[in-house]
C-alpha cells in the first residue's frame, strides 16, 4: 500500500495515496459565510470551486505550525463527488506502508482512522479523508 505523509501540529499522519489527486501551495482562500468551523473557505482550482478544510479542528490537533500546502483529493472518491483540499503544515513523501507495521487505533476515534503505521523512531496516524471531513 502506498500512503502520503503530511505533518499536522507537529504530527506525522498520511493516507492512502489513491484519495490524492494533487498537492498545491496555500493560496488565497474566500470566506464562506455560516460554514462549518473546519471550513477555511473555498478557491479556485482550475475552474472548479474547491473546499478547503483544517484537519487540525476536525481532528482536534493542536494549531501549531503554519498550513503552507493543501492536498487536493480526487473528487470521485466522495459520495457528493465534492472537490476538498487539507491545508496541512508540510508534505513529506510518498511511502510504500507493509500492512503488518498498521495497528488498530488505540481507542474509538470514529471512522476515519484506519490505523497507526509504527516505524522505529514515530508513529505516523492513517486517516481516511472521505469519512473524516464529513464528521
Amino acid at each position: 500500500m502506498q500512503v502520503l505523509e503530511f505533518e499536522l501540529g507537529g504530527e506525522r499522519y498520511c493516507v492512502d495515496i489513491g484519495y490524492v489527486s494533487e498537492i498545491v501551495d496555500r493560496g488565497s482562500l474566500t470566506t464562506v459565510p455560516n460554514a462549518p468551523d473546519f471550513v477555511e473557505g473555498v478557491m479556485d482550482l482550475r475552474g472548479r470551486t474547491t473546499s478547503i478544510v483544517n484537519p487540525k479542528t476536525l481532528l482536534n490537533v493542536d494549531d501549531v505550525g503554519e498550513a503552507s500546502r493543501i492536498i487536493i483529493f480526487d473528487a470521485s472518491t466522495f459520495e457528493d463527488d465534492a472537490a476538498v483540499g487539507w491545508m496541512v503544515d508540510e508534505v513529506y513523501q510518498v511511502v510504500r506502508v507493509s500492512m503488518d507495521d498498521v495497528e488498530e487505533p488505540p481507542m474509538e476515534r470514529g471512522d476515519f482512522i484506519e490505523g497507526i503505521v509504527r516505524r522505529e523512531e514515530e508513529l505516523v496516524v492513517w486517516i481516511t479523508p472521505t469519512t473524516a471531513t464529513t464528521e
